[in-house]
């Protein structure tokens, strides 16, 4: 069984998140605790090669993600490290199960930040369809709202 929390990732509070909790990327730590290895032995599971910064797709390695630059982390799909497992290792059952780490301070912090900004924005559209002509509506708008 291969069993794969995300880092910082809780799909309860994220609305932005896609339906399916699996498209969490996973970082070489959860590889490693995952498929019961050391952090070496993945390293060398690890299709990489230090000319090529996405090398073409290799069925007997395990394949990263794509990455922008070279000193990007690791980052591999949770269905990339279960066929790994299964074809590679020979690991006869293989379950993927993404488990939502619990809430932290920076999730928290940053879920305020966003619903500071959707509250930034619904004030400026609503200021918006005030004209501009109009500053005694728009000063008792601002009244309203402090």
């Amino acid at each position: 069984m291969v069993a794969i929390s995300p880092m910082g990732y809780n799909t309860a509070d994220t609305e932005e998140t896609s339906a399916n909790s699996s498209d969490a990327l996973i970082s070489i730590d959860d590889v490693q605790r995952a498929l019961n290895r050391s952090r070496a032995s993945v390293y060398r599971y690890t299709n990489t090669d230090p000319r090529n910064l996405n090398p073409a797709f290799n069925a007997r390695k395990l394949n990263p993600e794509y990455r922008s630059d070279q000193k990007e982390a690791l980052l591999f799909h949770p269905n990339e490290v279960a066929r790994f497992a299964r074809d590679v290792l020979r690991i006869k059952e293989v379950t993927v199960e993404v488990l939502n780490s619990p809430y932290s301070a920076t999730q928290q912090l940053l879920r305020s930040i966003l619903d500071e900004l959707r509250e930034i924005r619904v004030l400026l559209t609503e200021s918006a369809s005030i004209p501009a002509t109009d500053l005694n509506s728009r000063r008792d708008l601002k009244r309203n709202v402090a």
